[in-house]
């Protein structure tokens, strides 16, 4: 330690010296290279070296630099090198000694040995104005004269390097002291001794030793624990479970747990292992294994090797059979596994009612009993004798089929030449398996929670061993763990079923007749589990139309369920005729109010936690063919799109709001003006995100699916070609789409007037209302709609304020309103015999096919509707 602290400061010493050598050459070229560049530059020189007697000006200039600035010398000469001053007034007019031609084109460092030390020179050219050199000026200065600085840091240098010399030493004495503790004593040959002598005992032992750490690393590994376990090079410190052991043998070790003589496969070996904690005998915690090469159990390699493969099927089996819910899928994964590291050939046969997720009925595949449907095949060739796929079976008692149905426990029939029972039940069929080489047979039932879903059979053939007692039971626990993921894919197939029936039936079966806007839709559920996907097409008064689509976050029955509460609600809530941010909200209100009931019922998931439908999501849309506008409102929901008729896309920029049931947030209503043969465009979130597209991407995808599309595309052409673009085989959430193409009513079909504050004027209104009947050759309407406008219009002029206006539509009905700036809507009442009025609301409910009332922003509007074709008898119908 000593000698390297000395290496040490030698090694400062020397890199401190060259390092100030380097740093006292930088700056002698520095200063005398700003020495001559600056004198050059000094006009008064430029104007010496031009006049008759140049050194009269120049040498006390020269020499009063030199002398301030601490040079060695400092000559100002002419071009040819004469020189005009010198340190030594005798060298003044001889000519300079060295090279500075380079000088002329700029200043030029060099340096040189002297008897004194090395000089660096800089040589700079006094230019002229005009750019020619009048002269030269050479500054030369010694670098042993910056030297001085290393000397002064000597002192302190030395001093240090004493310190660390005496602190090298007290820290090698307390070493010492601490090294004797801790080996007890021993001095470094015995140390060395003991080691050697260790390491001879460790490595020379026919028995492999690995020492392990708490941290389940690798400590120490002999040579025979390498050889036998086939360890790399550098063990040590490597974890156990990288060293690619068999997973029971590196369980054993990173365990530390106490095992003796374990049996543990190791390539082609078969190895004992005995492992023991090292912490109560003094050393740390870890564990110390030894392992041998059990020679006596070499007899019982090949059943060991044929047991580590069966377990290694089990263990395969696990991960490949059942990686999806579907049934079919399930039984032929179940198939393949077996197939070829089992059995030459496997079928499974299930019972049609387990296709379908129900239960199986009692003796299903027995004789007598509901026959069984072969679902799945897997063999080594591809041209096997066995019932194809699809058939339909029915096994008999003796055979081994049907009596491991019947006994609920795996059948074996080692040689199928032998089994009669099995040849006569179908001998040509039988005749067929047996030419082809199969000859051993293992039946299965396929049960789970004690219910026999089917059963399973594996084959033998050609030169593969028959089967024996010792598989049967394999073939039982294999089909018993695979049974589970069988019943699990048929309980979901019943859910899914379910929830998908569930679904369907609250969704619309087809689309209202309306006149105002020509629509298709389309609609796919979530291809794993039915979401809570919903849209709407509902008439309202005056031939509007609402427009609606939700998405209930979520899949099951419960999202299912839920769409069908929010899908009622707004159905009932559009029959009031709310405007769509009022009818959002009152959705918004009734969703979290089922939060909180479900919430106090302790209504929730498998986990306990409270099944919430927050995160639904909505878009309603009011669009009044007779004016072009359309309203609407949204709760969370993608935005819906506009094609207009030159074909450009456009996405409406509304106010998003908070999903429903979160509520602290109003929702507002956008209104525009849709121009005839708009199509406006609306969707759920699993048109647009998927899991390998983003909502942007998505958006982005549906813009250019859309802009594809011709300006004069159906509705039900642009469906296709957004589905074809945006829709995956296999889509992960329900997905629903609404296109509606605008329609404008023409002028001829709307006809309206303005009421007067006077009793007269309804008659002039209802003979206006009569010839507007005739020109549309409804004369037939005419007294009913005459009827109707009287009752309306003397109600709005008697109980209503101005201005009051009537409007009559015609398009599939006829539909006429009155308006006023009143909210105060009527009611319909029942007058008693003796009442002299109140019947006018009841007549106007008899003659029309529907009549209401709706609110808007500056009073209401009552309307009725009527067929185009009177009914028949309906005045005999009122009196009845």
């Amino acid at each position: 330690m000593l000698i390297v602290v000395v290496l040490l400061i030698g090694a400062a010493l020397t890199a401190l010296i060259l390092q100030a050598r380097n740093n006292s050459t930088n700056g002698a070229e520095q200063r005398t290279r700003a020495a001559a560049v600056t004198l050059a530059q000094v006009p008064m020189v430029v104007t010496a070296l031009g006049s008759p007697d140049p050194t009269a000006t120049l040498q006390p200039l020269a020499e009063d630099v030199r002398k301030s600035g601490g040079f060695d010398y400092v000559v100002i000469f002419s071009r040819e090198g004469i020189a005009y001053t010198a340190p030594n007034p005798e060298e003044i007019g001889t000519h300079v000694v060295g090279a500075y031609g380079a000088a002329f084109k700029g200043p030029f460092t060099s340096s040189f040995a002297t008897p004194f030390g090395r000089v660096v020179d800089t040589t700079a050219p006094a230019d002229r104005p005009d750019g020619s050199v009048a002269g030269l000026v050479s500054v030369g200065y010694t670098v042993a004269h910056a030297g001085g600085d290393v000397s002064r840091q000597l002192p302190v240098l030395l001093g240090g390097a004493a310190a660390a010399l005496a602190a090298g030493t007290a820290g090698a004495v307390l070493v010492r002291r601490r090294l004797r503790r801790q080996t007890h004593g021993l001095g470094p040959s015995e140390m060395t001794r003991m080691y050697e002598h260790h390491d001879a005992v460790l490595h020379a032992v026919r028995e492999g030793v690995l020492i392990v750490g708490a941290d389940t690393r690798v400590v120490l590994a002999n040579d025979e624990a390498r050889r036998l376990l086939g360890l790399p090079p550098e063990v040590e410190g490597r974890p156990v479970a990288e060293l690619g052991l068999n997973p029971g043998l590196a369980e054993l070790l990173a365990s530390g747990r106490a095992a003796t003589d374990e049996v543990h496969p190791a390539e082609d070996r078969l190895l004992a292992v005995n492992n023991r904690p090292t912490a109560p005998f003094g050393g740390g915690p870890g564990s110390v294994a030894t392992v041998r090469d059990t020679t006596e159990l070499r007899a019982l390699a090949g059943q060991a090797e044929a047991a580590r493969a069966r377990l290694q099927l089990l263990y395969d089996a696990g991960p490949r059979v059942g990686t999806t819910l579907d049934i079919v899928q399930t039984a032929q994964e179940l198939a393949d596994v077996a197939v070829p590291r089992f059995a030459d050939f496997a079928t499974v046969e299930l019972a049609d009612p387990v296709l379908r997720g129900d239960e199986p009925p009692p003796g299903t595949g027995t004789a007598g009993g509901p026959e069984i449907r072969r679902t799945a095949v897997s063999g080594i060739r591809d041209d096997w004798p066995l019932y194809p796929v699809g058939s339909l079976i029915s096994f008999v008692p003796a055979t081994a089929e049907g009596a491991a149905l019947e006994s609920g426990h795996a059948v074996l029939a080692a040689d199928l030449h032998q089994a009669q029972a099995w040849r006569a039940r179908d001998p040509e069929n039988s005749d067929r398996v047996l030419a082809y080489g199969i000859h051993s047979l293992i039946s299965v039932p396929l049960q789970a929670r004690g219910l026999i879903l089917g059963e399973v059979n594996f084959w033998r053939a050609g030169e593969s061993e028959p089967f024996g007692e010792e598989d049967v039971s394999f073939a039982e626990e294999l089909v018993a763990r695979a049974a589970i993921t069988v019943d699990n894919a048929r309980r979901y197939t019943r859910e899914h079923r379910m929830a998908e029936t569930l679904q369907r039936s609250l969704l619309p079966r087809g689309l209202p007749r309306q006149g105002a806007l020509d629509v298709a839709y389309r609609y796919r559920p979530a291809r794993q589990g039915v979401g809570g996907d919903w849209f709407d097409v509902v008439p309202l008064p005056g031939f509007r139309v609402a427009l609606v689509v939700g998405d209930v976050v979520g899949h099951g029955l419960h999202a299912a369920a839920t769409m069908g509460r929010l899908r009622t609600a707004v159905l009932n809530f559009s029959a009031l005729d709310l405007p769509p941010d009022e009818l959002i909200a009152r959705l918004d209100d009734l969703v979290a109010r089922l939060d909180q009931g479900e919430a106090a019922a302790g209504e929730g998931d498998d986990d306990g936690e409270p099944a919430a439908v927050t995160g639904a999501t909505c878009l309603y849309a009011i669009y009044d063919p007779v004016s072009g506008h359309c309203t609407m409102a949204r709760a969370g929901h993608p935005p819906p799109a506009l094609v207009h008729t030159d074909g450009s896309v456009e996405f409406l920029d509304l106010p998003a709001g908070p999903p429903l049931g979160v509520g602290g947030l109003p929702f507002e209503t956008s209104e525009l003006r849709l121009a005839p043969g708009t199509a406006l465009v609306l969707y759920t979130n699993g048109l647009i995100a998927t899991r390998d597209r983003d909502l942007d991407s998505g958006l982005a995808d549906l813009h250019a699916a859309l802009a594809d599309t011709r300006a004069e595309r159906s509705p039900e052409e642009t469906c296709r070609a957004v589905f074809d673009a945006l829709v995956p085989p296999r889509p992960s959430d329900d997905i629903a789409l609404l296109v509606a193409r605008t329609r404008l009513f023409e002028p001829g079909q709307v006809a309206t007037w303005e009421v007067p504050d006077e009793f007269a004027a309804v008659s002039r209104v209802r003979s206006a209302c009569a010839d507007q009947l005739a020109a549309w050759g409804l004369e037939e309407l005419a007294f009913t709609s005459e009827l109707i406008l009287s009752e309306l219009i003397t109600n709005a002029i008697r109980y209503g304020t101005q201005p009051v206006r009537v409007r009559m539509l015609r398009d599939t009905s006829l539909v006429c309103e009155v308006s006023d700036g009143s909210s105060t809507a009527p009611y319909l009442r029942y007058a008693a015999t003796t009442d002299e009025g109140g019947r006018g609301l009841f007549l106007v409910a008899q003659m029309a096919e529907r009549w209401g009332t709706r609110y808007t922003a500056r009073g209401k509007v009552i309307w009725s509707e009527q067929p185009l074709v009177a009914p028949a008898h309906q005045f005999e119908a009122m009196l009845l």
